[in-house]
Parts: structure tokens; sequence; C-alpha cells
């Protein structure tokens, strides 16, 4: 059975015309608050449940959750909780820190009374990699046509110690946010379903990261400035993702002076690109030991049906995909367009929100720009230490100027201006 903490609060509806204050209908609202299972002694420590309201964007957050008023109205609800928890058998046992996170959306906030159930899950510290920037949006030419081949990935050691990439894996959701079907099998709740996986190659510390560094996976390891003056040089980028194309109009660059990743997977015939409309969600994966490319395209291929609806009927789909257990991954973004967004591809437990650069579909707004996880603090040495609490919306600064823009003072827009500012992480400076 799992343990139930049932959080009172009232929430108070505020009618449409001109009432006393003492006429406004009230609604009555418990949450409860599921907390996960199989784990000893959970206690939590420190919670909040913030409101988010949809038609508005404004968002109000409690730390006293057993009294809440809000307006009436059609909200988004989140809960995270700082807690401990015994790790062990009873013998060995030793308390552990970790966070809860519990989302629900479109809740209706009318009537006299309403119950609201909320699941919780649980995130321990990886103790690995983490994403620092995501540009998938690309840059445009002088003409403002799209130029594809320059989006890049920035992963970030954010521990105190030496990490190893090799063996790292990232990959692209094959589901879109901005889609929503009832899958079956659906295994969603424990499952990432990927349209691509890309893996460091390494026998195991051939590719160590200093504490505060990063490494640059890119499209394309070229100096992408000779064929598009507003992109980027890649040439000295650590990765890149290399397709054989079968399809000899589209043909892949394989860079001489940047490796390539391990490819063990992509849905494309021809090369890969990240989604740079910004409907996906992105995941680095550390596989159990013993796996390999062969063993995970046998055993984590499945197939699944749904239906989709259409203006001439309903039709039966199935496709095919492969899955990787959410077990697997040590951290996940996911991303999304407020005009367009349904719904979170990865569950609280690997990222309780989401961001974006952009906020409508084809947003002409969006080139030139990435998605870059907040400053949290520099260390004494002078490194970064990065936001990190399994929240996209509250880890990740939006709509920025990407970092390998401001480092190579290039374009910021199809005309042609020249970056002059450098930050950590999109919004706070760097003191020269």
């Amino acid at each position: 059975m799992k343990r139930v903490l049932p959080l009172l609060f009232v929430v108070l509806a505020l009618l449409s015309g001109c009432k006393d204050d003492d006429e406004m209908p009230m609604t009555a609202a418990t949450v409860s608050i599921q907390l996960p299972e199989g784990y000893r002694d959970l206690r939590v420590t420190d919670e909040q449940l913030t409101f988010r309201n949809i038609t508005s964007g404004e968002q109000t957050a409690f730390r006293d959750v057993r009294q809440v008023s809000l307006a009436e109205g059609l909200y988004d609800c989140s809960y995270t909780a700082s807690v401990t928890f015994l790790n062990g058998d009873s013998t060995d046992a030793v308390s552990q820190q970790g966070r809860l996170a519990g989302k629900l959306e479109n809740i209706e906030l009318t009537g006299a009374a309403r119950s609201i159930e909320l699941e919780t899950f649980l995130s321990v510290d990886n103790d690995d990699f983490i994403f620092e920037e995501i540009f998938f949006t690309g840059t445009l030419r002088a003409s403002g046509s799209q130029y594809y081949g320059d989006s890049y990935v920035k992963i970030f050691n954010n521990t105190d110690h030496v990490l190893y990439a090799d063996g790292l894996g990232f990959c692209e959701s094959k589901f879109k946010s901005t889609l929503y079907f009832e899958y079956e099998p659906d295994i969603r709740r424990d499952t990432f379903t990927v349209w691509s996986l890309y893996v460091i190659p390494g026998s195991g510390h051939d590719h160590p990261v200093l504490p505060g560094q990063s490494l640059l996976l890119v499209d394309t390891g070229i100096d992408h400035r000779e064929a598009n003056p507003n992109s980027l040089d890649f040439s000295a980028a650590d990765f890149e993702w290399y397709d054989i194309s079968t399809a000899p109009a589209h043909m892949d660059i394989d860079s001489e002076t940047v490796p390539n990743l391990d490819k063990w997977y992509c849905y494309t015939l021809s090369f890969y690109v990240l989604h740079n409309r910004g409907f996906t969600s992105f995941a680095l994966v550390r596989f159990p030991e013993g796996m390999t490319k062969e063993r995970w395209l046998t055993d984590y291929h499945y197939w699944y049906n749904y239906i989709q609806p259409t203006i001439v009927g309903d039709f039966y789909m199935t496709q095919e995909a492969y899955k990787i257990p959410n077990t697997w991954i040590v951290d996940g973004v996911n991303c999304s367009v407020e005009a367009k967004r349904l719904w979170n591809i990865l569950p609280p437990s690997v990222d309780a929100g989401w961001t974006h650069v952009g906020t409508i579909d084809h947003d002409k707004t969006r080139y030139f720009h990435s998605v870059r996880r907040k400053l949290e603090y520099l260390t004494p040495d002078g490194n970064m230490h990065l936001k990190d609490t399994n929240n996209s919306t509250e880890d990740f600064n939006t709509e920025c100027i990407p970092s390998m823009i401001e480092l190579q003072h290039s374009a910021t827009d199809a005309e042609g201006t020249r970056c002059e500012q450098l930050t950590y992480d999109g919004v706070i400076p760097v003191e020269q």
C-alpha cells in the first residue's frame, strides 16, 4: 500500500461579476500526496506546492501546503520535496537524501469541494554528467533560410571529482510533447522511447572531464562559417554524431578533426539533426554492465499501437521503436512550446518540468537561441556549479544566446550582428 499524506487546503474562487468578498464562492480541496513505495523510513524534510494558472501564466508557490488560497481557474500543479530515507538492509542501512517530484496538469478548481491525488517520484543524485546546454534551433543564412548542421549539446561535470565520459549515451525522444496518444502497451511510466542513440566511445578511462568542465557534442565538426558566415566553427569540438547515409542526395559530412560518437541507432536513413522546433526530450544514459549495442537492439525493441484520429475517421496505427529504461537515465530535459504542448515525455522522476526556445510552433525568433542551465554558484577555484533539481522549468534559462556564439563572437541574427556579451549561463555576465 502506498502511504498517503493528506494536504488540506482551501481554494478561493473569484466570480466574474462584481460581488462582495463575502459572497465569493469557495472551493475546498484535499490534496493527497502519494509517496513512492519501496523506500524505508522515507521522511519529507522540506516541501513546496506550486500552482500555475494556465490562462494567465501566473505561478504561486506555497511552503505551507496545508493553507492554500487561489483564484478560480485552470491550473497545473507541481509538488517538490527534499527527503531522507534508509538505503540498505537493516544491518547496514545508511541514510540517503533525495528529491520527490510530482505533477498534475489541467486541474479545474471550481465547485464546492475537490479531491486531488498527486503521485510523486523519487530521484537521487546520480553523481554523473548533466546537460549544460542544448542548442537545437540552429542558425540562419543571410537570406533568412535555415542552415543545418550547427546544432550542439554541452554536457557538464557538476561534481567535485573527475568523471569519465566513456560509454555515456546521448538520445532524443521519438515521442513529441505536442502529440499525445493512448499507446498500447503503454510503457511510458518506466521507459523512454528514442529515435536516436549515440554513445561516447572509450574503454572506461579514455575521456576524463575535470570538475566544472564540459564536453561539446556537435552535429557536424567542421568550420560552418565557410558555408554560412552566420554560423560557428566546430572543427575543435570533442565529438560529432555522424551517419552513413543511404540517400546519395543527402550525405553526411565526416569531420577530419573531430572524432565520431558510436551510433547505436537512429531513425533516419540519411543524417540526423535535432528537432529544431523543440518538441522533444533529451536524455543522458549510463548502460548496465555488459550491455552492448547488439544486445540493446535485440532486447529493447518493441511494437506499439494507437488510434490516430483524422477528419475522415480513426485509424489503427502500429509502429516500432527502441526504448531506454528510465533507471538508466542520469539526466534528462523536457522541451516544448507553450502554444502546442500537451505533456512531458520524461516522467517527474527524471524531469519534473520543461523548458523551451520559442513560444509558438515555427517561432521565427527561436533561431540563434538555446536553453542553458542556470549558474548556482562559483567554486573557490572559479568553476561553475550549475543548478540541478531535476526540474527544467527551474533549472534552465530560456531564449539564451548560445555559449558558443558568445565564445566565438559570432552572429546573433541573420543580419550578422556580432555577439558582444559573455555569460556563465546566458544571463549572469562573466566579469572580465
